[in-house]
Protein backbone atom coordinates (compact mmCIF):
# COMPACT_ATOMS: atom_id res chain seq x y z
CA UNK A 1 0.00 0.00 0.00
CA UNK A 2 1.44 3.09 -0.85
CA UNK A 3 -0.64 6.05 0.78
CA UNK A 4 0.29 5.59 4.46
CA UNK A 5 -2.92 6.93 5.52
CA UNK A 6 -5.80 5.51 7.69
CA UNK A 7 -8.68 4.82 6.01
CA UNK A 8 -11.09 4.90 8.39
CA UNK A 9 -14.03 6.01 9.46
CA UNK A 10 -16.36 6.60 12.47
CA UNK A 11 -19.91 8.14 12.27
CA UNK A 12 -22.86 7.96 15.04
CA UNK A 13 -26.58 9.00 13.68
CA UNK A 14 -29.52 9.55 15.94
CA UNK A 15 -33.17 10.21 14.67
CA UNK A 16 -36.31 9.77 16.26
CA UNK A 17 -36.74 6.46 14.35
CA UNK A 18 -32.75 5.03 14.67
CA UNK A 19 -29.93 4.99 16.09
CA UNK A 20 -26.61 4.12 14.76
CA UNK A 21 -23.01 3.46 15.35
CA UNK A 22 -20.56 2.17 12.66
CA UNK A 23 -16.89 2.46 12.50
CA UNK A 24 -15.22 0.68 10.01
CA UNK A 25 -11.19 0.43 8.91
CA UNK A 26 -10.91 -0.60 4.55
CA UNK A 27 -7.37 -1.70 5.19
CA UNK A 28 -8.94 -4.30 7.49
CA UNK A 29 -8.65 -7.92 7.91
CA UNK A 30 -12.48 -8.72 7.55
CA UNK A 31 -12.99 -8.32 11.52
CA UNK A 32 -16.24 -7.90 12.59
CA UNK A 33 -18.75 -7.02 15.58
CA UNK A 34 -22.41 -6.64 14.79
CA UNK A 35 -25.64 -5.94 16.44
CA UNK A 36 -28.31 -4.12 14.41
CA UNK A 37 -30.83 -6.09 15.91
CA UNK A 38 -31.87 -7.86 13.08
CA UNK A 39 -30.21 -11.58 12.90
CA UNK A 40 -30.72 -12.16 9.41
CA UNK A 41 -29.09 -8.46 8.56
CA UNK A 42 -26.33 -9.14 10.82
CA UNK A 43 -25.35 -12.26 9.04
CA UNK A 44 -25.35 -10.25 5.23
CA UNK A 45 -23.26 -7.61 7.27
CA UNK A 46 -20.80 -10.10 8.63
CA UNK A 47 -20.26 -12.01 5.71
CA UNK A 48 -19.78 -8.42 3.73
CA UNK A 49 -17.19 -7.27 6.09
CA UNK A 50 -15.48 -10.82 5.53
CA UNK A 51 -15.22 -10.69 1.96
CA UNK A 52 -14.34 -7.23 1.44
CA UNK A 53 -11.48 -7.64 4.03
CA UNK A 54 -13.46 -4.39 5.66
CA UNK A 55 -13.04 -4.12 9.44
CA UNK A 56 -16.97 -3.11 10.77
CA UNK A 57 -18.41 -2.54 14.21
CA UNK A 58 -21.76 -1.59 14.13
CA UNK A 59 -24.44 -0.87 16.50
CA UNK A 60 -27.54 -0.15 15.48
CA UNK A 61 -31.48 -0.11 17.04
CA UNK A 62 -34.46 1.39 15.97
CA UNK A 63 -38.34 1.41 15.82
CA UNK A 64 -38.71 -2.21 14.70
CA UNK A 65 -42.57 -1.93 16.27
CA UNK A 66 -43.23 0.30 13.21
CA UNK A 67 -41.06 -2.89 10.78
CA UNK A 68 -37.89 -3.00 9.62
CA UNK A 69 -37.43 -0.36 6.88
CA UNK A 70 -36.56 2.56 8.64
CA UNK A 71 -33.78 0.90 10.40
CA UNK A 72 -32.60 -1.00 7.14
CA UNK A 73 -32.37 2.09 5.10
CA UNK A 74 -30.49 4.48 7.70
CA UNK A 75 -27.83 1.26 8.46
CA UNK A 76 -27.25 1.78 4.42
CA UNK A 77 -27.09 5.60 4.68
CA UNK A 78 -24.41 5.29 8.04
CA UNK A 79 -22.68 2.92 5.98
CA UNK A 80 -22.52 4.88 2.89
CA UNK A 81 -21.12 7.81 4.59
CA UNK A 82 -18.50 5.91 6.49
CA UNK A 83 -17.08 4.19 3.16
CA UNK A 84 -17.45 7.84 1.80
CA UNK A 85 -15.28 9.37 4.44
CA UNK A 86 -12.53 6.56 4.82
CA UNK A 87 -11.95 6.74 0.60
CA UNK A 88 -11.31 10.41 0.92
CA UNK A 89 -10.16 11.97 -1.89
CA UNK A 90 -10.09 8.50 -3.73
CA UNK A 91 -6.83 8.83 -4.93
CA UNK A 92 -4.69 5.97 -6.17
CA UNK A 93 -7.76 3.01 -5.71
CA UNK A 94 -8.55 1.33 -8.38
CA UNK A 95 -11.91 2.96 -8.63
CA UNK A 96 -13.39 -0.80 -10.72
CA UNK A 97 -15.08 -3.66 -8.85
CA UNK A 98 -16.76 -6.28 -10.01
CA UNK A 99 -17.37 -9.94 -9.20
CA UNK A 100 -19.60 -13.35 -10.42
CA UNK A 101 -20.67 -14.96 -7.29
CA UNK A 102 -22.34 -18.44 -6.97
CA UNK A 103 -23.99 -19.98 -4.26
CA UNK A 104 -25.27 -23.59 -4.70
CA UNK A 105 -28.59 -22.60 -6.92
CA UNK A 106 -28.46 -18.53 -7.52
CA UNK A 107 -25.46 -16.10 -9.10
CA UNK A 108 -24.98 -13.02 -8.94
CA UNK A 109 -23.25 -10.23 -10.35
CA UNK A 110 -22.14 -7.23 -9.03
CA UNK A 111 -20.31 -4.23 -11.00
CA UNK A 112 -19.71 -1.02 -9.07
CA UNK A 113 -17.48 2.22 -9.85
CA UNK A 114 -16.74 4.84 -6.81
CA UNK A 115 -17.47 7.53 -9.40
CA UNK A 116 -18.89 10.05 -7.52
CA UNK A 117 -22.25 9.76 -9.39
CA UNK A 118 -25.02 7.56 -7.48
CA UNK A 119 -26.95 5.22 -9.54
CA UNK A 120 -28.28 1.86 -8.83
CA UNK A 121 -29.44 -0.41 -11.36
CA UNK A 122 -30.98 -3.40 -9.15
CA UNK A 123 -32.82 -6.69 -10.21
CA UNK A 124 -33.07 -9.67 -7.99
CA UNK A 125 -35.44 -12.79 -8.14
CA UNK A 126 -38.26 -13.44 -5.57
CA UNK A 127 -37.98 -9.65 -4.89
CA UNK A 128 -41.33 -9.72 -3.26
CA UNK A 129 -40.80 -12.72 -0.72
CA UNK A 130 -39.36 -13.31 2.66
CA UNK A 131 -36.26 -14.99 4.77
CA UNK A 132 -37.22 -15.55 7.96
CA UNK A 133 -38.86 -12.23 9.44
CA UNK A 134 -36.73 -10.37 7.00
CA UNK A 135 -38.59 -8.43 3.85
CA UNK A 136 -35.92 -8.90 1.45
CA UNK A 137 -37.51 -6.05 -0.04
CA UNK A 138 -35.47 -3.92 2.25
CA UNK A 139 -32.51 -5.12 0.29
CA UNK A 140 -33.10 -2.72 -2.45
CA UNK A 141 -33.62 0.03 -0.21
CA UNK A 142 -30.58 -0.57 2.04
CA UNK A 143 -28.18 -0.97 -0.97
CA UNK A 144 -29.61 2.23 -2.73
CA UNK A 145 -29.08 4.07 0.43
CA UNK A 146 -25.16 2.99 0.52
CA UNK A 147 -24.90 4.01 -2.82
CA UNK A 148 -26.18 7.64 -2.74
CA UNK A 149 -24.00 8.15 0.28
CA UNK A 150 -20.60 6.69 -1.16
CA UNK A 151 -21.93 8.27 -5.10
CA UNK A 152 -20.88 5.26 -6.62
CA UNK A 153 -22.74 3.75 -9.79
CA UNK A 154 -23.75 -0.04 -8.35
CA UNK A 155 -25.15 -2.64 -10.53
CA UNK A 156 -26.73 -5.94 -8.71
CA UNK A 157 -28.01 -8.22 -11.13
CA UNK A 158 -29.25 -11.82 -9.35
CA UNK A 159 -29.36 -13.94 -12.41
CA UNK A 160 -31.12 -16.99 -10.79
CA UNK A 161 -31.64 -18.63 -8.17
CA UNK A 162 -34.65 -20.39 -6.13
CA UNK A 163 -33.73 -20.25 -2.47
CA UNK A 164 -33.93 -16.76 -0.90
CA UNK A 165 -31.36 -16.84 1.49
CA UNK A 166 -29.07 -17.99 -1.01
CA UNK A 167 -29.97 -15.32 -3.37
CA UNK A 168 -29.73 -12.19 -1.11
CA UNK A 169 -26.01 -14.04 0.35
CA UNK A 170 -24.88 -13.97 -3.08
CA UNK A 171 -25.92 -10.56 -3.67
CA UNK A 172 -23.91 -9.40 -0.48
CA UNK A 173 -20.65 -11.48 -1.23
CA UNK A 174 -20.44 -10.15 -4.48
CA UNK A 175 -20.95 -6.98 -3.41
CA UNK A 176 -18.17 -7.13 -0.49
CA UNK A 177 -15.50 -8.58 -3.50
CA UNK A 178 -16.59 -5.77 -5.80
CA UNK A 179 -15.97 -2.93 -3.09
CA UNK A 180 -12.52 -5.31 -2.25
CA UNK A 181 -11.23 -4.55 -5.67
CA UNK A 182 -12.48 -1.14 -5.83
CA UNK A 183 -11.00 0.42 -3.02
CA UNK A 184 -8.03 -1.21 -3.45
CA UNK A 185 -4.48 1.14 -4.14
CA UNK A 186 -3.51 0.55 -7.20
CA UNK A 187 0.01 0.31 -7.45
CA UNK A 188 0.48 1.75 -11.08
CA UNK A 189 -1.24 4.54 -9.91
CA UNK A 190 -0.87 7.05 -7.22
CA UNK A 191 -3.81 9.63 -8.87
CA UNK A 192 -6.95 10.50 -8.37
CA UNK A 193 -8.68 7.93 -11.23
CA UNK A 194 -10.28 10.33 -13.29
CA UNK A 195 -9.33 12.26 -16.58
CA UNK A 196 -11.16 14.75 -15.02
CA UNK A 197 -8.49 14.96 -11.72
CA UNK A 198 -11.70 15.11 -9.72
CA UNK A 199 -14.17 12.17 -8.29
Amino acid sequence: MKNSQARTAEITRETRETQISISLNLDGTGARDISTSIPFLDHMLELFARHSLIDLKVRAKGDREVDDHHLVEDLGIVLGDCIDRALGDRRGIRRYGFFILPIDEALTRVALDLSGRPYLVYSIKNDRDFVGQFDIRLVEEFFRSVCNQVKMNLHILNEYGDENHHIVESVFKAFARAMRMAVEHDPRDEGIPSSKGII
